[in-house]
């Protein structure tokens, strides 16, 4: 490996780090609310921060908290976690074309979240092959340790910030959705994305406002798969017609 390439892998690696940063704006928060969560539900800091490190799934580590302090039994609870986390099943697939030539690509999946996806499915291709592992290691460990970060500063000093800014508590639950919100405003560039993403969005809405709360994003989802493939298919007819 000559000092050119190693060059530009560690440029990969900056670049990496440099576009996740705007991910801590919604992870920090919402790990600082698990950490307050888990210390409520009678986990120490250290196990805290062990959760937020080791498991590292968002959502999932919420409902395992709760369902440790419930009692619920741990096969319950692993095939829950497993169940919340099976869309990882279509994550890894999808970036394994670029990234999977290099041995270490296994461990790093351990740094792959939805927000690491949605960017990585962007970037990846648009970077050259030699790049892409870089780039991935530099911004899934910004945005693992950021994670760990919030939780620990949850853990440790959380309660005293709520306590001083009751409305941190209020605002904390709602930036992990408006950091899912802005990585998805760009893609509203095109007829077919605007149609997919909008029902998607309005069908979410509705089973919600209709009282099929868990299964309102399985069941959106699938409506909005749905629109992105009868419209592209109607695209495409039609330039066929005209061609």
């Amino acid at each position: 490996m000559n000092s050119k390439t190693i060059h530009s892998q560690n440029h990969a690696w900056l670049v990496g780090v440099k576009d996740a940063i705007p991910l801590m704006g919604g992870y920090i928060p919402v790990a600082i609310s698990f950490g307050l969560i888990s210390l409520q539900a009678w986990f120490s800091i250290w196990e805290t921060i062990a959760v937020s490190t080791l498991i590292y799934a968002g959502a999932s580590q919420f409902l395992f908290v709760a369902m440790v302090a419930s009692g619920a039994p741990l096969w319950l609870i692993v095939m829950m976690t497993l169940l919340i986390n099976a869309r990882h099943i279509v994550y890894g697939p999808n970036l394994a074309p670029y990234i999977s030539k290099n041995p270490w690509w296994i461990c790093l999946m351990h740094g792959l979240t939805d927000q690491i996806f949605a960017l990585a499915h962007t970037r990846l291709p648009q970077l050259e092959s030699e790049n892409r592992l870089g780039w991935f290691s530099g911004a899934a460990l910004l945005a693992w340790f950021s994670w760990i970060g919030g939780t620990a500063i949850g853990a440790i000093a959380g309660g005293e910030l709520i306590a001083q800014w009751p409305l941190l508590g209020d605002v904390l639950p709602f930036a992990l959705p408006a950091l899912f919100l802005v990585l998805l405003a760009p893609r509203f560039n095109s007829m077919l994305w605007a149609i997919c993403l909008g029902s998607t969005i309005i069908m979410a809405i509705i089973l919600k406002l209709s009282g099929f709360t868990n299964v309102s994003i399985p069941l959106a989802a699938i409506c909005g798969t749905l629109s992105y493939y009868g419209v592209r298919n109607r695209q495409i007819d039609r330039r066929s017609m005209h061609g």
